[in-house]
C-alpha cells in the first residue's frame, strides 16, 4: 500500500518548502490594497490584487512602526516580507515586514522626511507663529491668476468687506519652476507691506501640490516677517507649509474668511455696542440723578436751619411733653393729698371730738385714760369740739363705762 499523509504533515511540509526557499522569505510584491481591516489586537489584515490574480496579506503589530500611512482600499503599494503557508488552514500568505506606497509613495517618504527635519529644526513650533491682524486692509495672494483658488478669495473677500485691497502675485503652483515662483511672490509682497499674505492653490494629487512641500517654500513662509495662512488644495490635504505658516486653512475659500473681517457683522458688533453703551449711560444717568436726590434730601435734612427748626420743633415736643408729664404728676400727686387730708381727717381728734368725744385731761394736763389718775373733787379739763370745760370730778366709779351704760339703757326701754 503506498503511503499515506495526514493533513498536517502535508501542510507543514509545504510550510517548511517555503521557509527553505530564500526568495520567498525576502520578496517585495506590488498590487492593489483590498479588503483592509486593523484588528484590535493592533495586526493588519489585507490583500494584494492585480488583474489576474490575489493575494493575502498580514502585517503584525510589532511591524507596523515602519509604517508612515493608514492603508485603505484601492491604494497602489509596495510589500517587502516573506512568504509562509499557514498549517491549519493550509493556505499560504504574505507576512508583510515593510509597505510603502508606489509612486506618489515615493513622494509621500520624502515629505515624512521633510516634515521630520524641519520639525527638529523648531520650525513648526507655536512660539514662532504670528497673530493674524483682525483688520487687514490689504491682502497679498500668491497663487495662479487662473483657477478656482483666486476666484473664490475675490468673491468671498469682496462678500464680507469690499473695501480690503487684494494684491494677487501671478505666481506657478504646479509643474517645473513652481517652488521657485512662489518663493519669489513671497518675497515681493513681503516688500510690498501688505498686510497678510495668502499662499495657496486648489486642490490636486500628492504630484500636484508637491511644490508647497518643497524645503525653500517652507523656509521662505518661515523667514516671513508678515503673517501667511496657508490655503493649499482641500480640507484632506496636508502640504509642509500648512505646519510651517502662521495659521492654515483647510481651504482657500476658508483662508478668505479667516483673512477678511466680515464688514457687515463689524458695523452690527458696533451698532450693538453703540447701544449698549447708551443704554448703560442712561442706567448711569438715571443711577447719578438717584443718588443726587439722595443728596439734596440728606443736605436739606442736614441744612442748619433746617436741624435748628428741627430741634426747636424737638423742644417743644419735649416742653409739651414735660408740661403734661408735669401735670400728670401734680394731677396724681393732689389727688394722693386729697387722699391722705381725708385719712387724716378721719384720725384727727377734732373730728371725733366733733361727733360728741371729748378729750380730758387731769389738773397736770396729762391725758386722762383711766379713773386712777384723778381722786374726788381734782380739777380736770375737758376739751370738746368747740372750747374746754374745766370741771371737778365729784363721783369716781370704777367699772362703770359708757359701753356699760349703753347697754342699761338699751334693758330699760325695753
Amino acid at each position: 500500500m503506498q503511503n499515506v499523509y495526514t493533513v498536517k504533515q502535508v501542510n507543514a511540509y509545504i510550510k517548511n518548502m517555503f521557509a527553505q526557499d530564500f526568495m520567498m522569505n525576502r520578496i517585495y510584491v506590488k498590487g492593489e490594497v483590498s479588503n483592509c481591516k486593523y484588528h484590535t489586537s493592533g495586526h493588519i489584515y489585507f490583500s494584494l490584487k492585480d488583474e489576474s490574480g490575489m493575494i493575502s496579506c498580514i502585517m503584525f503589530a510589532g511591524q507596523r512602526g515602519s509604517l508612515a500611512f493608514r492603508m485603505q482600499d484601492g491604494m497602489q503599494v509596495i510589500v517587502f516580507g516573506g512568504i509562509s503557508a499557514y498549517e491549519r488552514d493550509g493556505k499560504y500568505q504574505l507576512y508583510a515586514r515593510e509597505i510603502r506606497q508606489d509612486g506618489a509613495g515615493v513622494l509621500y517618504e520624502r515629505f515624512q522626511a521633510l516634515k521630520q527635519e524641519l520639525e527638529e529644526m523648531g520650525m513648526f513650533a507655536p512660539e514662532y507663529k504670528k497673530p493674524i491682524p483682525p483688520f487687514a486692509k490689504t491682502i497679498g495672494i500668491v497663487t495662479a491668476p487662473t483657477g478656482a483658488a483666486i476666484r473664490d478669495i475675490m468673491n468671498i473677500s469682496y462678500r464680507r468687506n469690499p473695501y480690503v485691497q487684494l494684491i494677487l502675485y501671478p505666481a506657478l503652483v504646479q509643474g517645473d519652476g513652481a517652488a521657485e515662483s512662489i518663493v519669489r511672490g513671497i518675497h515681493a509682497l513681503e516688500k510690498e507691506g501688505v498686510d497678510i499674505m495668502i499662499v495657496g492653490r486648489g486642490g490636486g494629487s500628492l504630484e500636484d501640490l508637491w511644490a508647497f512641500n518643497e524645503e525653500a517654500v517652507a523656509r521662505a513662509v518661515f523667514e516671513c516677517t508678515i503673517p501667511v495662512i496657508s490655503a493649499v488644495g482641500h480640507e484632506t490635504d496636508t502640504t509642509i507649509i500648512d505646519y510651517v505658516s502662521d495659521l492654515r486653512a483647510p481651504t482657500p475659500s476658508a483662508a478668505a474668511e479667516l483673512a477678511v473681517y466680515d464688514y457687515q457683522a463689524f458695523k452690527l458688533h458696533l451698532e450693538q455696542l453703540r447701544l449698549r453703551m447708551k443704554r448703560a449711560v442712561l442706567q448711569n444717568m438715571h443711577v447719578s440723578r438717584a443718588r443726587l436726590e439722595q443728596y439734596r434730601i440728606r443736605l436739606r435734612f442736614d441744612n442748619p436751619m433746617e436741624q435748628l427748626k428741627s430741634k426747636r420743633q424737638y423742644l417743644a415736643d419735649m416742653e409739651e411733653k414735660l408740661r403734661g408729664n408735669m401735670r400728670y404728676k401734680a394731677d396724681k400727686k393732689k389727688q394722693q393729698l386729697l387722699l391722705f387730708a381725708e385719712r387724716m381727717k378721719r384720725l384727727s381728734p377734732l373730728e371725733k371730738l366733733g361727733r360728741g368725744y371729748a378729750y380730758v385731761q387731769t389738773g397736770n394736763k396729762e391725758a386722762l385714760n383711766s379713773v386712777t389718775q384723778v381722786r374726788e373733787n381734782e380739777q380736770i379739763r375737758i376739751y370738746l369740739s368747740d372750747g374746754m370745760i374745766v370741771s371737778r370730778a365729784e363721783v369716781i366709779k370704777e367699772g362703770d363705762t359708757l359701753w356699760n351704760e349703753t347697754k342699761k339703757n338699751g334693758k330699760n326701754s325695753r
